[in-house]
């Protein structure tokens, strides 16, 4: 039984008595955290602490250097609350995506579920989509098969769908992420349109079942909203991020 499917205990049943220190970032900010709350939810740190064989289960402490203070922040409030503050704006997903990241690295899945589930529904009760450098920044981070991953594939390939022509951002970004463009096309396909419902270039009728045809070259230029639909896309990339996949922190 995995660790969404097993039932969820009582907080008061996991603040026990035995507490663990944890050392995060450069600065070592010092945590003091219930031992089996943390246990409980991360299989990563039931094995630091429950391990006979790891020196930091006799002296019940753990440094994260590489972490970073805003999302483990954030961990620690989930862990006690089990709940996320909803974003305000945009800005604010960026901080969730750091702590999506972190969940997934502690190997917590209900954390990872109830992240990937308030980015979902803050784009979706705002009318828009993820911006090219929130995607880019989960592909370089994410692998395969990962639940933020898909949710902003088929999001994205949504709105590329429905919108009139490709954003040259995007355009930049799938001819050189090829990773990208497959899953978007994968994602299409989950979708099983019927046949009468998709254009058949094939048709011998004047339009073959289509609008207006622009050509494949047709590229957005300027702003990144499409302007014949109503659709619309957090632009976050700037200027200048067109790579298919962006490292470091995300904003």
């Amino acid at each position: 039984m995995s660790d969404t499917e097993r039932p969820e205990r009582p907080l008061h049943e996991l603040l026990s008595s035995t507490m663990v220190d944890i050392y995060v970032g450069p600065d070592s900010t010092h945590w003091i955290l219930h031992e089996k709350l943390l246990c409980y939810y991360s299989p990563f740190f039931r094995n630091i602490f429950y391990s006979k064989s790891s020196s930091s289960s006799s002296s019940k402490s753990f440094g994260l250097p590489e972490s970073d203070d805003q999302p483990f922040e954030l961990l620690v409030g989930w862990l006690y609350s089990r709940a996320l503050r909803y974003p305000n704006e945009e800005k604010d997903i960026g901080p969730l995506l750091d702590l999506y990241l972190l969940a997934d690295q502690f190997e917590i899945e209900k954390l990872g579920d109830d992240v990937v589930e308030t980015v979902r529904a803050w784009y979706h009760n705002n009318e828009t989509y993820p911006g090219l450098r929130r995607v880019q920044y989960i592909y370089a981070n994410t692998g395969e098969d990962n639940a933020m991953r898909e949710m902003m594939v088929s999001s994205v390939a949504r709105y590329l769908t429905l919108a009139d022509s490709i954003p040259k951002h995007w355009d930049n970004a799938l001819r050189k992420n090829g990773q990208l463009a497959v899953d978007i096309i994968r994602s299409i396909q989950e979708w099983h349109l019927e046949s009468r419902s998709v254009p058949d270039a094939r048709d011998a009728s004047l339009d073959r079942g289509r609008g207006k045809h622009v050509g494949f070259s047709e590229i957005e230029e300027g702003d990144s909203n499409a302007s014949g639909n109503d659709v619309k896309e957090e632009n976050m990339n700037g200027n200048g991020v067109t790579n298919g996949t962006e490292n470091g922190k995300s904003e």
